[in-house]
């Protein structure tokens, strides 16, 4: 039994498209239809029902599909204790938001590129809902976004959260503290509506039932500094990525008399019985990203280490 098109029925399974099982290794959508229909009549049954546009298995596909797995975890593992597997020379199609990029993810990735020379890397840049979709669909293998991908066989592992401060002009705020409501009667600038960043900044006000002067909606980490350094508001964002960026010298973080929310980061994979690599990469960005950050009140190292199936 060629375990190609085993692979091929277990993504195709896995992700219930075959166009997504196409793009997810690469192939035509005609050579994915054709190895799942030589597998079909290899075992003589019909793995996919083909009798309506809405996919789904076959209840012989369903029982298959526990063998699939099982074949293609007992290769990878095969390999591995030959020694075949040892060296990753494979492409991973990486995500993150811009928080994560302009904090951890870059260093993370050229220590990548150190560890594992064989490894090529498609990186994506977008917001947590695009991303997550992303997952979702199997364009992407491994994301870092605000918030846990929902979709069947996807997990999520909590990420070390981010500390959220608020920045301005040490020219225009000479205050050593800020008041809440002070706050409110400036413009502020924080992500992208419907951002966790954004949600976050809107619930604070109203939880104490005030009504901010103007809350700007901003996709760019850089552009945020750039409109405070200009003296155009007050911007929300991770201190450590704040930090990372020229400039940030000439801004001010302004103590405020409220607590702020830290921006929790989730890491969302599919598990792929064929290779370990997603696992590898995990393990180093958690590794990573934990000795990259300070740790926080209730986010501890050890909290990264909590998984659960979405």
């Amino acid at each position: 039994m060629n375990l190609r098109f085993v692979e091929a029925f277990y993504w195709v399974a896995s992700l219930k498209s075959v166009t997504r099982a196409a793009e997810k290794l690469f192939l035509t959508q005609s050579a994915m239809s054709s190895r799942i229909s030589t597998l079909e009549d290899e075992l003589g049954v019909l793995l996919l029902d083909r009798t309506d546009k809405q996919f789904r298995l076959t209840a012989a596909g369903a029982r298959f599909l526990v063998f699939a797995e099982k074949m293609l975890a007992l290769h990878r593992d095969a390999k591995s204790e030959m020694g075949a597997g040892s060296t990753m020379a494979v492409v991973m199609r990486i995500g993150a938001i811009e928080s994560v990029l302009h904090s951890w993810l870059i260093p993370w990735l050229e220590k990548l590129r150190a560890d594992h020379p064989g490894l090529e890397l498609e990186l994506t840049v977008e917001t947590t809902p695009i991303l997550t979709d992303q997952i979702h669909r199997g364009t992407l293998d491994l994301v870092f976004a605000a918030f846990p991908a929902t979709a069947d066989g996807v997990r999520n592992h909590a990420m070390p959260s981010m500390e959220m401060v608020f920045v301005g002009h040490p020219l225009r705020h000479k205050k050593r503290n800020y008041r809440l409501d002070e706050l409110a009667d400036m413009e502020l600038l924080t992500f992208q509506r419907g951002s966790q960043p954004h949600i976050t900044l809107l619930d604070l006000f109203r939880q104490r039932r005030m009504e901010p002067k103007k809350v700007h909606a901003i996709s760019s980490i850089s552009a945020m500094v750039q409109l405070v350094q200009g003296g155009f508001g007050v911007a929300l964002l991770p201190r450590i990525a704040a930090q990372r960026l020229t400039g940030f010298a000439q801004l001010k973080v302004l103590a405020c008399d409220v607590p702020l929310k830290a921006l929790p980061i989730y890491a969302s994979y599919r598990s792929d019985p064929t290779s370990s690599t997603v696992d590898t990469l995990l393990k180093s960005a958690v590794e990573f990203a934990g000795g990259s950050m300070p740790a926080r009140a209730g986010t501890k190292k050890g909290s990264a280490k909590r998984e659960k199936k979405a």
